[in-house]
C-alpha cells in the first residue's frame, strides 16, 4: 500500500494568508491541476488544504477505487448495444482519448524527475471484457469487430475457445460447466494504477517547487469579497483554530463534499445541482496461491436493470509492490457524502433550487431504488456467491470484506420540474472563472488531466493560448485525435510504454 507524504507542520503559520490558486482537497484532481499551473507559472503561489491528515485518504487510494485505469478497453458499459443490434463505440473512444492525456502527462513527469519510479503508480495487467451465454457472446463479437479496426484498440482479441481461456484465466476456467458458453475480449495495453501514490508524488513534488500543501484544514464557508477574490474561511483542526484565506482562483477537489462546497460559494452555475451518494464494498483476496492464478482485470455485465456502476469485476491490483485480488462493487448507501463525511451532507445539500431535480429521480430511478435495496440486503456468503461466476471455485475465508470509497452522481436539472441522474464527471465553474469543481464519479481519476485540462480552458481564457505550446510539450496529443492521427498515436504509445514500464504484462 502507497506511503502518504508526511503531514506539513504548520506551528507557526500566520491566521491571514494570500494566495494565487487554491486548492480544496488534496487528491488526484487537486493535486494534477496543480502540477499543470505550477508548470505553467510557476511564479504563482499555490495553496492545498486537506481536512484529513495526509493525502488522497478518500477516493484518490488505492483501496477506496479499482484503479482501472479507465481506457474502454474492457468496459462493457462504454459500449451499449443498440436497438439494431449495432453497438455505439463512440463513448468508448472518447474516453480512451481522454486516458491517453494522462498517460502523457505521468510519462512527462517520470522523464523529468517530477514522479518517481512508475511502477511505484502504475503496472501493465491485461484488461479482458468477459460475457457468457450466447446472446451476450454474439454481442462481445459485435463489439470487438466494431472496436478492432480502430488505432485506439488495435491488439483486441476475441477469444471463444474454452482451452484458450482456461490458459489466460485459469482462476477463472477451474471448476466451470463446461456446457455454459463463454467468451473474452483480452488487450495487453491495460494497466493498474495506484492513484493513492499517484497524489502523494505529485504533491510532494509541488511542496518542493514552494507550494503551500497543509493538512488537517477543513474549509468551513467561502464568499467574494469586493474586490472579486475569494475570502476562505479554515477550520485548523491541527492548532483548533480559524485561518482565513484570500484566494485569486479556488479549484475544489473535494470529491462528494465540492457540491456543498460550490453551493456555499453561491455562484449561479450550481443552481440545480444536487448529489446522490451511493457507498460501495469490494472482497478482497491477499492469498498469493490464489491471486498467482490470476493476472488481470476481467469486466463483466452489469445485471438487467443495473446502474453503469454496478459492473462486477475481478482485478490484479498492484499496491505497494504485492499483487492481490479485488472482486466487487458491491453497493451500500448512506447519506455521507465522503467516507470520512458526515450523515447530515445528503440533508444539508437540499436547496429549494434542487429540490425539484432530486424528487424527480427518485420517482424515476426506481431501478436504482431497487438495486441498492437488493444490495444492502447481501449476506457476506451471497457477495461470495456473485464472486462464484467469475472464479467459480472461490473460497469465503480466502477473501474479505472492505469498504470502497463514497461516491456522490450528478443530478442535473432537466426541464422545468425534472431531473436527471448521471454516471459521469461534470465540471462546474462560476462565469468569471475564478472557482470551479469537479462533481461526479466515474472514470474520474483516470481523465483527470482531461478534466483539468478542460478546468483551464475554462478558467483561464486569457492565458490558455499563451499556455498551449508548453501544454503541447507536456501532453503532446493535446487538442489532437489521436483515432484521426494513428502515426502519431503509435509513436506516443512507445514513448508513454517506455517511459511508464508498461512493455509487459507480467507483474
Amino acid at each position: 500500500m502507497n506511503t502518504p507524504a508526511s503531514p506539513v507542520r504548520q506551528s507557526a503559520t500566520p491566521t491571514r494568508i494570500t494566495t494565487d490558486v487554491l486548492l480544496v482537497g488534496a487528491g488526484v484532481m487537486s493535486a494534477t491541476l496543480g502540477s499543470l499551473l505550477k508548470t505553467l507559472q510557476p511564479d504563482w503561489s499555490v495553496t492545498v488544504l486537506e481536512r484529513l491528515e495526509a493525502p488522497a485518504l478518500e477516493s484518490s487510494d488505492p483501496w477506496n477505487n479499482a484503479g482501472t485505469g479507465h481506457s474502454a478497453l474492457c468496459e462493457l458499459n462504454y459500449t451499449p448495444q443498440q436497438p439494431d443490434g449495432s453497438v455505439d463505440v463512440s463513448k468508448a473512444i472518447t474516453v480512451n482519448e481522454q486516458f491517453q492525456l494522462s498517460r502523457q502527462f505521468w510519462a512527462h513527469g517520470v522523464d523529468n524527475g517530477l514522479l518517481k519510479d512508475p511502477s511505484t503508480f502504475i503496472n501493465p495487467v491485461p484488461h479482458v471484457s468477459f460475457v457468457r451465454g450466447a446472446e451476450n457472446v454474439e454481442y462481445l463479437r459485435k463489439r470487438h469487430d466494431t472496436l478492432a479496426g480502430h488505432p485506439l484498440f488495435a491488439g483486441l482479441d476475441f477469444i471463444h475457445d474454452r482451452d484458450e481461456f482456461a490458459r489466460r484465466l485459469p482462476l477463472m476456467a477451474e471448476g466451470r460447466d463446461e456446457r455454459e458458453d463463454v467468451a473474452i475480449s483480452w488487450t495487453d495495453h491495460g494497466t493498474d494504477v495506484d492513484f493513492g501514490s499517484l497524489t502523494a508524488q505529485m504533491l510532494g513534488t509541488l511542496t518542493a517547487q514552494g507550494a503551500d500543501v497543509r493538512y488537517g484544514h477543513e474549509v468551513k464557508n467561502l464568499g467574494r469579497d469586493t474586490d472579486g477574490t475569494w475570502r476562505v474561511k479554515v477550520k485548523d483542526r491541527t492548532e483548533d483554530r480559524t485561518v482565513t484565506i484570500s484566494a485569486k482562483f479556488v479549484f475544489v477537489g473535494a470529491g462528494g463534499g465540492a457540491i456543498q462546497l460550490l453551493q456555499k460559494s453561491g455562484i449561479e452555475e450550481i443552481k440545480g445541482f444536487a448529489g446522490f451518494p451511493v457507498s460501495g464494498q469490494f472482497i478482497r483476496c491477499l492469498d498469493d496461491t490464489v491471486t498467482e492464478k490470476h493476472e488481470a482485470k476481467v469486466y463483466g455485465m452489469a445485471a438487467v436493470g443495473a446502474p453503469p456502476m454496478s459492473v462486477p469485476h475481478l482485478d490484479t491490483r498492484v499496491i505497494g509492490g504485492k499483487r492481490s485480488l479485488l472482486f466487487g462493487p458491491y453497493a451500500g448507501w448512506t447519506p455521507k457524502f465522503l467516507k470520512e463525511g458526515s450523515f447530515t451532507d445528503l440533508p444539508l445539500s437540499i436547496r429549494p433550487h434542487n429540490l425539484m431535480p432530486m424528487a424527480a429521480i427518485g420517482v424515476t430511478s426506481w431501478g436504482l431504488i431497487k438495486y441498492l435495496v437488493l444490495e444492502l440486503a447481501k449476506t457476506r456468503g451471497r457477495k461470495v456467491e456473485d464472486l462464484r461466476a467469475f472464479a467459480p471455485l472461490a473460497e469465503e475465508e480466502d477473501w474479505e470484506l472492505i469498504t470502497a470509497g463514497q461516491r456522490v452522481q450528478v443530478v442535473r436539472k432537466k426541464g422545468r420540474f425534472g431531473g436527471s441522474l448521471e454516471f459521469g464527471t461534470t465540471v462546474v465553474n462560476a462565469a468569471d472563472g475564478s472557482i470551479a469543481g469537479l462533481l461526479g464519479a466515474s472514470p474520474g481519476a483516470s481523465t483527470a488531466v482531461s478534466a483539468m485540462l478542460d478546468v483551464l480552458e475554462r478558467c483561464f481564457p486569457g492565458q490558455i493560448e499563451g499556455w498551449r505550446p508548453q501544454l503541447k510539450e507536456i501532453v503532446p496529443s493535446y487538442g489532437l485525435s489521436l483515432g484521426e492521427n494513428p502515426s502519431l498515436y503509435s509513436d506516443l504509445k512507445d514513448w508513454t510504454d517506455r517511459t511508464l514500464g508498461l512493455t509487459g504484462t507480467t507483474v
